[in-house]
């Protein structure tokens, strides 16, 4: 079954609004993981809006699950990501003031800069992902320079699921066959939700993980964090029992 991996930034971004620690981050994730969450994310980014520096630091003294952090890999980052050492690193190419994360690697452009940093996080044993478009030339870099997972960018899939679901997930199972070819693991994140996660995750060979904040986070406020997180899971279950 796909794993479900919170990314909590939202919790956080409320946090900040009033100052003080509630929404309390680290008891947020601890939740999550105790409503059977089998990851938390996070995304600080170098105005520490939602996610700060220190909320990683303490994240990666209690969580039991898998700790994903994903952001821009400047050498702050790569800094505060080995300190944390967490189970793996999202490499994701946002710019310094982006709102939200809009678009995949270009691996091709970036490779020698990509494949240093990969390298780096080789070494300390941290899994590496890269968040990508269903772009087969750039999967294939992304495999080249020793990227272990990628991770596809769903704003498209998310856009036009009702419009014609089918042709939306289309470039999805193509970018999926040619990872399992290239021997990467896949995870997908950024905009899926309850109404959408199921046909997704049920479509794709060998998606290993899902990375889910924004959406999950909204419905929580009227289905509650227990019951929003099982319902995903729910729904990941049934999108593993349509492949068997």
């Amino acid at each position: 079954m796909t794993k479900l991996s919170v990314n909590i930034n939202k919790i956080a971004t409320l946090r900040n609004a009033r100052g003080g620690n509630t929404p309390n981050v680290v008891e947020t994730a601890l939740n999550i993981e105790r409503f059977g969450g089998q990851g938390i994310t996070v995304h600080p980014r170098p105005d520490e809006r939602h996610i700060r520096y220190n909320d990683v630091a303490d994240l990666a003294k209690v969580v039991s699950t898998e700790f994903n952090i994903e952001g821009y890999p400047n050498r702050k980052f790569i800094d505060i990501v080995l300190a944390a050492n967490p189970a793996q690193v999202t490499l994701v190419p946002d710019p310094p003031g982006v709102l939200t994360s809009n678009a995949g690697w270009d691996v091709i452009a970036k490779r020698d800069f990509l494949k240093e940093v990969l390298q780096e996080f080789d070494k300390a044993n941290i899994r590496t992902s890269v968040f990508m478009d269903c772009d087969a030339k750039q999967i294939e870099a992304a495999a080249e320079i020793g990227a272990k997972r990628i991770e596809l960018y769903t704003e498209a899939y998310a856009s036009h699921y009702h419009i014609d679901c089918a042709k939306a997930i289309a470039p999805y199972k193509e970018a999926a066959e040619l990872a399992q070819k290239l021997n990467l693991g896949l995870n997908a994140g950024h905009d899926l939700s309850l109404e959408n996660i199921q046909y997704f995750a049920a479509n794709l060979p060998n998606l290993l993980e899902v990375s889910i904040g924004h959406a999950l986070i909204s419905e929580a406020l009227y289905m509650g964090l227990e019951n929003t997180v099982q319902s995903y899971l729910r729904e990941l279950e049934l999108a593993a029992y349509a492949q068997s």
